[in-house]
């Protein structure tokens, strides 16, 4: 009998917002204190020495026309695909996707709703 493989698993959702990568509005480079966090991440997942699926979501607040906060949101999920992978990560465990601005975890109204809307975050699968 063949063995039958089991569905992914929510492994762990690691959501990385401005206090942590602090993403400047229109940009998306990532700062030092972005890489180390990174960095971080890596040595856990090396450390549990399992193979996981990360898919990486790029989002941004709503300053800017929707196709430019579509194509921001891809930029700052490369980014940081990029960094995992000079990390380690192979790239063949890793996708990204960007929403752009269409999923806002706080009011684009206010500086610190748009602050907390430009973020990546990570969604680690086994």
């Amino acid at each position: 009998a063949a063995k039958k493989i089991p569905p992914p698993s929510l492994l762990m959702t690691v959501l990385l917002t401005d206090d942590k990568i602090k993403f400047s509005s229109g940009r998306a480079q990532l700062t030092e204190q972005a890489g180390r966090e990174l960095d971080q991440l890596v040595a856990k997942l090396k450390a549990d020495n399992q193979p996981v699926f990360v898919e990486i979501q790029g989002h941004t607040d709503a300053t800017g026309s929707d196709v430019f906060n579509q194509q921001l949101g891809l930029k700052r999920a490369e980014a940081v695909r990029l960094h995992l992978a000079r990390a380690g990560l192979p790239l063949a465990r890793m996708a990204t996707i960007s929403y752009g601005e269409s999923a806002p975890l706080a009011d684009n109204n206010t500086r610190d709703g748009r602050t907390t809307n430009r973020r990546v975050q990570l969604i680690v699968m086994r």
